[in-house]
Formats: C-alpha cells, sequence, structure tokens
C-alpha cells in the first residue's frame, strides 16, 4: 500500500488526510471510503482497513480537527457538534466530489457519522459505525441507565480546567494506561503507545482532543456511586431531568460493529436502535472491547466487505 499525505483547506481549518488505491473513474468500479477516528487517536488507527480495502478502492483517512497534523482551533464552539457535521460534510464534498462514499467511524468519529448521515444522506452509500453509541439511545441509557452513568464518569475528568494536566503528566500516563487498555497484551504494545505518545505531543493536541468533550451537547451529572470526584467539572453538565433525547434517524444502510465489553458504552445503546435506523445490521463481538478496530481487524475488514457487496 502506498499511502499519500494529502492538505485540504476546509473554512480555513488545515486538515491533514491519507488516501491510497485507484480513485473512481469510468474505467474502474471501486468505491470511496472514508475512515473516522475517535479519542484519542489518529488517522492510523485505520491502517490494516486502509491497506486491506484500497487494493481496490479508494481509501481516505483524515486526522479529525484538533488531532495530530490537522489545526486545532482553539475556539471551543468550532467542536460543536453542529458545526462538526456540515464541517466533515464539506470535507467529503471536497474529497469525494462526484461519488457517494462508505463512511466508516468509531468512537468520536461515529458521534459525528450519525448526524451527518442523517442530516447529509446524499453523501453516503452505506454507514459503518464501529463502537459509537446512536445519540438517541445514548442519551436515553445516560438517563434511565446508571451503569452507563458510572461508564461515562471519565469524561468528568476530561471537562474539568485542570484536564491538559491529567492527560499530559507522567509521559501521558492517563491516556496510555487508562484510556487504551484491552484484555489482550498485543494490541496496545509499548511501542505502539510510543507512536501515539509522538501524536499527544503535537502543539495543542491534547487541547484539541479534549475540546470535543467541553462541547458535547449533554452529560449526565455525577452520581454518588460515580469515581474520580475529586475533579471540579465544568461545561455541559446536566441533571438527567434537563436531558433530551435527540431524534436521530438514519435512512442510508447501516451495519454496527459492536465488542461487547465496551469500557465506554452498555450494551444495552443497541436495543430499540432500529427504531431510528431504517435499514440496520448488527454484528456483536462479544470478547471484544470499545477498541474493536486494533483486536478484531480482520474480522471487521470480512463484515464491512459482506455489507458492502449486498
Amino acid at each position: 500500500m502506498k499511502l499519500e499525505h494529502k492538505h485540504v483547506l476546509i473554512n480555513d481549518v488545515n486538515i491533514h488526510y491519507v488516501a491510497a488505491g485507484p480513485t473512481p473513474s469510468a474505467s474502474h468500479s471501486g468505491s470511496t471510503f472514508i475512515f473516522l477516528h475517535g479519542f484519542p487517536e489518529y488517522w492510523a488507527t485505520w491502517q490494516t482497513q486502509l491497506a486491506y480495502f484500497s487494493k481496490e478502492n479508494y481509501v481516505i483517512a483524515p486526522d479529525l480537527p484538533g488531532y495530530n497534523l490537522s489545526d486545532k482551533p482553539q475556539d471551543v464552539s468550532f467542536y460543536q457538534i453542529s458545526n462538526l457535521i456540515e464541517f466533515i460534510a464539506k470535507f467529503i464534498k471536497t474529497v469525494s466530489p462526484t461519488e457517494k462514499v462508505h463512511l466508516v467511524a468509531h468512537d468520536w468519529g461515529g458521534a459525528i457519522a450519525w448526524p451527518l448521515a442523517a442530516f447529509h444522506p446524499q453523501l453516503i452509500e452505506k454507514l459503518i459505525i464501529i463502537n459509537a453509541a446512536h445519540p438517541s439511545t445514548f442519551t436515553r441509557e445516560m438517563i434511565t441507565n446508571p451503569i452507563q452513568r458510572d461508564k461515562s464518569a471519565y469524561i468528568h475528568d476530561l471537562i474539568s480546567k485542570d484536564a491538559e494536566t491529567l492527560l499530559s503528566q507522567n509521559n501521558y500516563q492517563y491516556l496510555s494506561e487508562k484510556m487504551m487498555v484491552s484484555d489482550n497484551e498485543n494490541v496496545f504494545t509499548e511501542n505502539i503507545k510510543e507512536k501515539y505518545r509522538q501524536v499527544w505531543q503535537q502543539p495543542d493536541a491534547v487541547k484539541g482532543m479534549l475540546q470535543y468533550y467541553r462541547a458535547m451537547p449533554q452529560l449526565a451529572s455525577k452520581t454518588s456511586d460515580n469515581k474520580n470526584q475529586n475533579m471540579k467539572s465544568e461545561g455541559p453538565v446536566k441533571n438527567t431531568s434537563q436531558m433530551k433525547i435527540p431524534n436521530i434517524r438514519i435512512n442510508v444502510p447501516t451495519l454496527i460493529l459492536w465488542g461487547e465489553n465496551d469500557q465506554a458504552f452498555v450494551k444495552e445503546n443497541l436495543n430499540g436502535i432500529e427504531e431510528y435506523i431504517a435499514d440496520c445490521s448488527i454484528k456483536r463481538f462479544p470478547g471484544a472491547s470499545h477498541w474493536l478496530t486494533h483486536e478484531k481487524s480482520p474480522e471487521i475488514n470480512e463484515a464491512i466487505t459482506d455489507f458492502i457487496n449486498i
């Protein structure tokens, strides 16, 4: 696989992305894939998928704004979901001006991809979501499920005034030892963690990553059962009685790939999801975690291929 490193200016924000494979043309029937990473990752989380799908398709993986080699807007309002939807929609239209894309997204990439598919379905051929809760079911579980609130308690650390220090201290120990954790010791080796530390060391990268959480629309307040009570939370915190369930309906064919041992999301996020998605397939991975792209890459590639070829 020959990766090209490219840059594109979207609304005066410079976005770095990698691309590989044959571009769509009259003589080539391949598709265009766009991969959106999550927190606290960067484009290379998709390296296995890029190598696999670039054999016959044009593949694109950006560093999301705020991450790695992309620009890191300082104003927290830039990271509001409504703005990110329009920003990534414009990115898709710029890098794939004539072709609908297969959009593959994980974690925060999925948090953007869900409403993007709802409001810009004309850009997307098929949607593949990997361990990113649908906004409607996630809010429902945040309101009604104390286990989901407990799983989301770490976000209070990430929106605190001391969050940059917390994440950066002791050579990014919080990120490398608390966030990026897998039962499979071969997943996050010291070599891989060192590559991530180099990404986190980019100027303003830690702040950029945190802005997504600071601009999120709503977060349940802590309960007495939640840990990490020592840091003062700021930003989008609401009592559950004040939280509103958004009505995000998806009308493009959608595949959800879900590691059931997810540290951030309860499995109940999948309950009743068909109410919001007209054409929905779900493939569960009982032994896998939130880091499904690292733990089950061959299986992910196979599942996506089967879904695309339906």
